[in-house]
């Protein structure tokens, strides 16, 4: 088990000195520093609070939660657009590709599959969760 353990400890070191982890983090860095785009996340947030609330009111006010729902697709194209969340998204879509294939390569090797030449299967988004077999 030690020397699993070990092997594992390796890993985290390699992905740790891809360039993918290493521009996942800058990017998550340089979003986490951007003082307007937390802002605006905040404001999304407040917004999102704002409809939960009007929305388990007897006596809802429909005006009042059109309103917060256009100042809610303001608040999410404001993020959207932010230069620095698009680089983030961007680089965060890339790492998660790498740790679902690491991920995806384990368990089948865990299975029984033979590590040397196992590929995992190929998944792909639709853009429709009806038909959506989980994401991997």
């Amino acid at each position: 088990m030690e020397n699993i353990i070990k092997s594992v400890r390796e890993l985290g070191k390699a992905i740790q000195a891809d360039e993918t982890f290493k521009a996942y983090i800058a990017a998550k860095m340089d979003a986490d520093n951007d003082e307007a785009l937390q802002n605006a996340i905040g404001e999304f947030n407040l917004v999102k609070m704002q409809i939960s609330e009007e929305t388990q009111k007897e006596d809802k006010d429909e005006a009042k939660l059109q309103e917060l729902n256009v100042k809610l697709r303001k608040c999410y194209a404001d993020i959207i657009a932010n230069e620095k969340m698009q680089k983030y998204n961007n680089a965060n879509q890339l790492y998660s590709g790498l740790i679902n294939k690491v991920y995806a390569i384990l368990e089948l090797c865990c299975n029984g599959e033979d590590p040397e030449t196992c590929e995992p299967e190929e998944h792909s988004c639709s853009g429709s969760c009806s038909t959506c077999g989980g994401c991997h």
